[in-house]
């Protein structure tokens, strides 16, 4: 990035225009790097005009051309008459103070920016009245002109006309710069609010109509236009951030102006070219003299404009551009790589060229996201010509590479912009993209961000695909592709899916081709004509993803939305893409129900392939089985379906097949009852099948593997058609718990039968459930003996579960976690919410057994450390993903037993405690339940905390014991584990006070709760607690830690052996307490505390006793400075209320009241330098039983 220069930096505004600007008094000159110029005859203008050349040769080296140089010539400034700056409409009142005092008239600056900024007025009458005013009075004029963009940069001050004409550039600048308001960082570009949303577009388009009603008058006035650009240049190289951005935009939209005024100059130069040759290769009877002569000097008149407007754009390219497209603000780099990519599509003879296309090369490495869009637009314009891209070979070659690399770029925006480039140059550069280019391209097919996966879709399709199955148009209208140009389509979407073996799943491909390719992807005969093929030639691979880009591209004009997991930033769909998608689903519909039998039919024992062709009939307009009369189709799917699920027991399969049947299942239409018959016959066939196979299995007490498996296939089935479908009349109930009965008691059951039937029986309590439900919300009463039967049903499943939890088989042991808990959260005392009391009866309350067991069983599959994932492509990797998944959804329905009251809320404290030491796997579930805990009971989460570090700090004291315990990993984990904590209470330090003071509180008792063994100089087993309860010592006010710091005392008290030096943990909770720990401590309400002058003195270190009322004052003392107030009424202090006593063992309430001084060999011990002289404020004893009061002091 480029260093900004001081005011006194040498000029970049080129010698050409300073002599130009030199021509007269009012003219501005370049004479510092911010400035507006000296006045004519300075005797330091020559100098500084040399020094602006030399540094600007030295400045620009090879990044200016060559013919630019050469044009530019030397033009006489016109000068004004000389008269008095007189302002166009005065305001009554309006003064300013001037640099020497004087109060002078203000020139109405303010009306040219109002009326831009309320944009309520034509431009181009605006720019016309200030013309006038500028025709009658050519100072004030200019000098409203120039106010008008020093208004724009938000400057206050305004260009007085004795300042014009006194004080040069850098005083000039140096005077407004003084006049800046800068309490706030905005100014009219930047300021938010509505009355400036549109500011910079008036602004811009007021630079605009000035060029353009200027083109022909005022612009080759060497007066107003040259020294315009005088002030925007030495404006631009301002330090002060509005002077620089706001001079940038209005300099570059004033070169993109005469940029397009330099086109029509060489449009008409060309013009007069032809007509002179036209009138001079005439006869000599037929030539005209005076036309010949007039044509000359047309030519040379516009050759003169021509030299003029490119020794300004030289000026504003030079002095600008040049220094300001390497700007440390983002914004300004984006303004200029804007602007020149705007002049090279423009007037692209003059700009197209390395020595300006560099400038793009080299920012496409900018590190702010806007500029490298900028880059890639100016770019896309660039290559979206044929007649442009002849020029942009050398560019294309040098900064080809990163071009390729920005559709990795880290802004989706800008990769999405970069692909559409590399698609550009794909389709007008032939054979400058190569196929390692494009290797590198083709993965971004699978973004999750749908513009950008659309975007490399469409680069896709113009590579491998467009070449091949190219469209020619025929009298101006697209030919119907042939059928083997849609054969060839699919055969290289087929070829590229499987052998890139970049993704599993084709629907993401599918979405990313649908805006370029969805005609050919909606093609479903071609589709269906490939799959039902004898001699199609595709292997079984090539067949399940022909099936997959089939169901994927029914699905995506049915539903008209991305797949699963793909970000979009599309609300919804318009009328006219609702429409298409209606037809659509009527297209497919008529066109795939007859095939959908026949399909099935070819793959029905191919389970890969039958699941994906059953997912069809959901996306269906199921309306035309009737409507069209296509019963008959409608017969043979049904008969496919049943072959299907008696074939086949995969759960994908099942639950297709099942949902399948669901959709017809409606009776609304007409066909239901044949389809309610040929459900009937299949659920009549497997349960028949499992009354059979039961009976075998429990008369028998041994099973051969092929009855096992048909049992379990069978129970499979039913298993999925019960979750869909109401199997009640059937009865399973009975029969699944006798054999699951039977399973608990011998153990001969084997677990693939154990599985579903604990399936069959949790769908039937719900079936159940939801006909009471029914039946209650129409009747009165619902039938208690209905209710108690279910009661009794749903309590002896849940034991049934609670039994199998210790099954040996983990399987086994999941599924009934699983179960119980579903059915814990169905029939807990949330289920009478809604105008259900009626189900009062059905709730119920798991026994303590039951949730311990259910902790235990979380501890034990749960919070165990998985093995390292490798790269996550191979086998094992999938499957520890899949564990972990599973192992996710236990851990969130235990919370949510949690959260619903089912559970104990001490219960939490088993999750808790593993929040550090599983955050990878589990953090966001655990600090999520950890805030819906904190909702529900604040006091009850914090005691939960403390708990859990109770028990990690147990477990850990009776595995490794108490020496050395603070030294060990694990101890450090802990910390980590209660920093966390502490941070989870946030910065709500008022609100939570009282709470933080309760735990330090707890958590001392609990650090001394076991003394010592007897004649041990050892410290407390527990001590080291201290260190984690330090963590949370942030949290406190500055008054409580001095009450817990007495409070500590009190309790050291208790123990009698002294030891020998102070103990460590106690050393450093002590320190956490200490003030000098939080300096930076601050207000209940933000405001900065002060430093209390210390008033401990000999004299009241020699006191014994205290006073009452100097005890009171102590007391007084403990409540925290009054806060800044915001009321108008000042509040007094309420009186503190009584104080809770501390309950402490080993001495009585009566001792701790007195609050007596230490004894003798007890204020030796804790007096010492060493301890805790140095780390206690002596605020008088007696205050440990006071440590509650805090809490009953009034808020503030």
């Amino acid at each position: 990035m480029p260093t900004l220069r001081s005011s006194s930096s040498p000029s970049r505004v080129s010698s050409p225009l300073r002599r130009t600007a030199g021509g007269g008094q009012r003219g501005f000159s370049a004479s510092s790097s911010s400035s507006v110029s000296v006045p004519y005859g300075d005797r330091d203008s020559d100098q500084a005009s040399q020094g602006d050349s030399d540094s600007l040769s030295a400045d620009e080296g090879s990044d200016f051309e060559e013919h630019l140089r050469r044009n530019v010539k030397k033009r006489a400034a016109k000068r004004p008459l000389k008269t008095t700056p007189v302002a166009k409409h005065p305001k009554k009142g309006s003064q300013m103070v001037c640099g020497h005092g004087q109060k002078d008239s203000e020139p109405p600056a303010i009306d040219l920016f109002d009326a831009v900024k309320a944009a309520k007025s034509d431009m181009q009458s605006l720019v016309d009245e200030w013309l006038d005013s500028y025709k009658q009075d050519q100072d004030a004029g200019f000098l409203e002109l120039i106010n008008f963009f020093i208004r724009s940069c938000g400057c206050k001050g305004i260009v007085t006309p004795e300042m014009f004409k006194k004080m040069s550039n850098s005083e000039i600048i140096r005077h407004l710069t003084e006049q800046f308001n800068e309490d706030s960082g905005d100014y009219p570009l930047t300021a938010p609010g509505p009355s400036w949303k549109k500011f910079q577009g008036s602004f811009c388009e007021f630079v605009k109509t000035l060029v353009y009603q200027c083109q022909y008058s005022l612009l080759y006035d060497g007066f107003p236009m040259d020294n315009l650009i005088s002030l925007l240049t030495g404006l631009s190289d301002s330090q002060v951030r509005a002077f620089r951005h706001t001079s940038t935009l209005a300099a570059m939209k004033l070169m993109t102006s005469l940029v397009r005024v330099a086109l029509q100059l060489s449009l008409h130069k060309d013009n007069n070219q032809r007509q002179y040759e036209a009138e001079r290769n005439k006869g000599p009877g037929q030539r005209a003299p005076e036309r010949l002569e007039s044509l000359l000097e047309k030519r040379k008149e516009l050759q003169e404009h021509q030299e003029e407007i490119e020794g300004m754009m030289n000026a504003l390219f030079r002095g600008v551009f040049v220094h300001r497209y390497r700007d440390v603000l983002p914004e300004i780099r984006a303004i200029c790589i804007e602007e020149i990519g705007s002049w090279m599509q423009s007037y692209s003879t003059s700009f197209l060229t390395d020595s300006y296309l560099k400038y793009i090369g080299w920012t496409l490495h900018d590190k702010h996201r806007e500029v490298r869009l900028k880059c890639l637009k100016a770019l896309k314009g660039l290559y979206s010509s044929q007649d442009l891209t002849a020029r942009l070979e050398l560019f294309t070659s040098r900064f080809k590479d990163r071009m390729v690399s920005m559709a990795m770029d880290r802004e989706y925006d800008v990769a999405v912009e970069a692909v559409k480039l590399l698609t550009l140059i794909l389709k007008n550069m032939e054979g400058v993209l190569t196929d390692a280019d494009c290797v590198g391209i083709y993965p971004v097919v699978y973004a999750s961000n749908r513009a950008l996966a659309s975007a490399a879709g469409e680069f896709l399709y113009w590579k491998l695909f467009y070449p091949e199955c190219e469209t020619r148009t025929v009298g101006g209208r697209e030919r119907r592709r042939s059928p083997r140009a849609q054969r060839t389509f699919f055969h290289l979407l087929l070829s590229f899916f499987v052998e890139s073996e970049l993704h599993d799943h084709a629907a993401y491909l599918v979405d990313s081709l649908w805006d370029c390719a969805g005609s050919q992807l909606k093609d479903w005969e071609s589709l269906t004509s490939l799959l039902l093929e004898k001699d199609q030639n595709l292997g079984d691979v090539q067949e399940s993803t022909l099936i997959e880009i089939l169901v994927s591209s029914v699905r995506q004009a049915s539903e008209g939305h991305p797949p699963v997991g793909r970000i979009t930033g599309r609300k919804g769909l318009t009328p006219k893409e609702r429409k298409i998608q209606a037809d659509d689903r009527v297209k497919l519909t008529e066109h795939l129900i007859p095939l959908l039998p026949q399909l099935l039919a070819k793959f029905s024992a191919d389970a890969e392939k039958v699941a994906p062709l059953l997912q069809l009939l959901k996306y269906f307009d199921l309306n035309i089985y009737c409507t069209r009369r296509l019963e008959k189709h409608l017969e043979l799917f049904l008969q496919q379906l049943q072959e299907v699920v008696v074939k086949h027991a995969e759960p994908a399969v099942l639950e297709a097949g099942a949902h399948a049947l669901y959709l017809l299942c409606n009776p609304e239409f007409t066909f239901f009852s044949r389809v309610d018959f040929a459900r009937s016959q299949l659920m009549d066939l497997l349960t028949d099948r499992f009354q059979q196979e039961l009976e075998e299995l429990l008369q028998s007490s041994f099973l051969d593997e092929d009855e096992v498996y048909s049992l379990a296939a069978t129970l499979k089935r039913l298993s999925a058609f019960y979750n869909a479908h109401d199997l009640s009349r059937w009865e399973l109930y009975e029969p699944c718990c006798r054999l699951l009965q039977k399973a608990v008691d011998t153990g001969e059951v084997p677990h693939q039968v154990i599985l579903p039937a604990l399936t069959l029986v949790y769908f039937s309590i719900l079936w159940t459930l939801t006909h009471l439900s029914g039946s209650g919300a129409s009747q009165a009463l619902s039938p208690q003996k209905q209710l108690l039967s279910l009661k009794g049903r749903m309590v002896a499943f849940c034991e049934l579960c609670q039994s199998c939890l210790s099954d040996v088989d983990s399987e086994i042991q999941e599924q009934a976690f699983v179960l119980l808990s579903d059915l814990l959260l169905i029939f807990s005392p949330q289920m009478i919410v809604g105008g259900r009391d009626f189900l009062r009866p059905l709730v119920f309350f798991p026994e303590a057994t039951l949730q311990s067991e259910l902790a235990s069983f979380l501890m034990d599959h749960v919070f165990i450390q998985p093995g390292e994932l490798g790269s996550g492509h191979s086998q094992e990797d999938h499957l520890q993903i899949e564990q972990l998944h599973q192992r996710r959804r236990l851990l969130a329905g235990f919370c949510k037993l949690l959260l619903y009251g089912v559970l104990d809320m001490d219960a939490a404290s088993d999750v808790f405690k593993h929040y550090s030491k599983f955050y990878k796997d589990y953090g966001d579930i655990i600090k999520e339940t950890l805030t819906r805990v904190r909702q529900i009971d604040r006091s009850h989460c914090s005691q939960i905390l403390l708990l859990s570090l109770k028990q990690l700090y147990t477990e850990l004291l009776q595995e490794q014991g108490p020496q050395g315990l603070n030294e060990l990993p694990a101890f450090g984990e802990m910390r980590d584990l209660a920093r966390r904590f502490a941070l989870s209470f946030g910065p709500q330090q008022l609100q939570n006070r009282d709470l933080v003071v309760t735990l330090h509180k707890e958590g001392i008792k609990f650090s001394l709760s076991e003394p010592p063994p007897p004649g041990s100089s050892s410290q407390p087993p527990n001590l080291a607690f201290l260190e984690l309860l330090s963590e949370f010592s942030p949290r406190l006010f500055h008054q409580d830690k001095q009450l817990l710091l007495s409070y500590l005392e009190k309790c050291l008290q208790r123990i009698s052996q002294s030891p020998a030096c102070p103990w460590g943990p106690v050393t450093t909770y002590c320190h956490s307490l200490s003030p000098v720990e939080n300096t930076a401590e601050t207000s209940p309400q933000g405001c900065p505390r002060y430093k209390k002058r210390r008033t401990e003195g000999p004299a009241r270190r020699e006191r014994g006793d205290v006073s009452s009322s100097q005890e009171e004052s102590l007391q007084l003392n403990s409540i925290p400075p009054t806060p800044t107030l915001t009321s108008t009424g000042i509040k007094r202090r309420q009186p503190l209320r009584g104080l809770e006593e501390v309950e402490e063992e080993g001495r009585s309430e009566p001792e701790l009241t007195q609050g007596q001084p230490l004894s003798g060999n007890q204020r030796s011990r804790f007096s010492s330098p060493q301890h805790f002289q140095t780390l206690l404020n002596p605020s008088g004893p007696g205050l440990g039983n006071r440590l509650t009061r805090i809490m009953c002091a009034p808020s503030i």
